[in-house]
């Protein structure tokens, strides 16, 4: 396979409610389309997930940008490539700059996998026909609102409650909600908000019976980790700290944590995320499928990826629904009764919607190689 034209544009789509995390709240969200396009005319779409402010890691929407049209898809051209793994060490002269790569090698994979008559899910080995999500819930503006969203996701079937605490918005929030939700499968995720000096507090969240305690502490740590997971009974599951399987086979090693969430654009790609899962895999480490509040591009890779057999906890594919008016997918991502069903189309399995694309794409470049 042979790319021989690259189109990149910068999408901006407002959510339908806004989204708090510890970092801050977001109402409208920037991201990419990369569309890749073979020299037989096959089409590939991959989505960079980036914020348009580096909240979640150094990487913004307009950096991505640049490192794709600027030093990624030059390094694409005139290449032959046998198979989408190839394209991580195509990158590999280029440092860090995961959501970028991963936007063009996750295009690469649905040409491919078009290409090979596959869908997306088949192409990276996946086995499941359908995947069990849960539901990422923001910091909400009162108890009520959150009892509300609560509600209403167990009313629609997710098999997990994720909720973001922060210090101060913790204790007392977990025990409002195992109050009121003393059975729901329940995890809290600190967006790497605390330190070891909080770790009186943070061995109070082991009353709570959570399913897993996200990212406490810092963002690049796994040795903090470990001295704190030896102290608290509640899983710890890395995110932030985990770029990479050689990442992912220290922090085992170390103790830092018993869970590993894995996300696309954070490590890399599919190919560096399959590493990942195959380290869990065999030191007995589950892992699951973080979000981005990915459009649906980007959501039907994450399906795809959750079909690997490791991914044991409910992930945060949440449906279209629950994010955006209109997603730029046909059909939408839907859930029912907690799942998703793997789509049997080739390659990502949805049908892009470009009425909808173009109705939100505030730029749009073109490159031929």
């Amino acid at each position: 396979m042979i790319i021989r034209e690259v189109i990149i544009r910068k999408l901006e789509m407002t959510m339908k409610n806004p989204f708090s995390t510890s970092f801050g709240t977001m109402h409208d969200r920037q991201f990419l389309v990369i569309e890749v396009i073979d020299e037989e005319g096959n089409h590939g779409y991959g989505e960079g997930v980036a914020f348009s402010i580096p909240w979640y890691t150094e990487e913004t929407t307009n950096t991505s940008l640049h490192m794709i049209r600027d030093f990624l898809v030059p390094l694409l051209k005139e290449k032959r490539i046998q198979h989408p793994d190839e394209v991580n060490g195509i990158f590999k002269s280029i440092r860090k700059n995961n959501m970028a790569k991963a936007a063009v090698e996750c295009a690469v994979w649905d040409c491919w996998a078009k290409r090979q008559g596959m869908t997306l899910s088949e192409a990276i080995g996946g086995k499941k026909d359908r995947i069990d999500v849960g539901i990422s819930i923001g910091i909400q503006r009162n108890f009520h609102t959150l009892e509300e969203k609560i509600n209403e996701s167990l009313n629609s079937g997710f098999k997990r409650i994720k909720v973001k605490i922060k210090p101060g918005y913790d204790i007392k929030l977990l025990s409002e909600i195992r109050d009121r939700f003393p059975d729901v499968p329940l995890m809290a995720d600190a967006n790497s908000a605390y330190t070891l000096a909080d770790i009186e507090l943070l061995k109070e969240l082991d009353q709570f019976n959570l399913t897993m305690i996200e990212q406490p502490l810092a963002s690049d740590d796994i040795v903090d980790h470990a001295s704190l997971q030896q102290q608290i009974q509640t899983p710890i599951c890395l995110d932030e700290s985990i770029l990479s399987a050689e990442d992912a086979r220290k922090a085992i090693q170390l103790g830092s944590c018993r869970v590993i969430n894995v996300k696309i654009g954070r490590v890399g790609g599919i190919t560096e995320a399959k590493r990942i899962h195959d380290v869990c895999q065999e030191s007995g480490i589950p892992v699951w499928c973080g979000g981005m509040l990915e459009a649906g591009i980007g959501r039907a890779h994450n399906i795809a990826l959750t079909t690997l057999p490791n991914f044991k906890f409910p992930g945060d594919t949440a449906g279209s629904s629950s994010y955006w008016k209109h997603d730029i997918i046909s059909p939408e991502v839907i859930v029912e009764e907690g799942t998703i069903t793997v789509p049997h189309l080739n390659g990502i399995g949805y049908e892009v919607d470009f009425s909808e694309i173009e109705q939100h794409c505030i730029e749009r470049i073109e490159m031929h190689l």
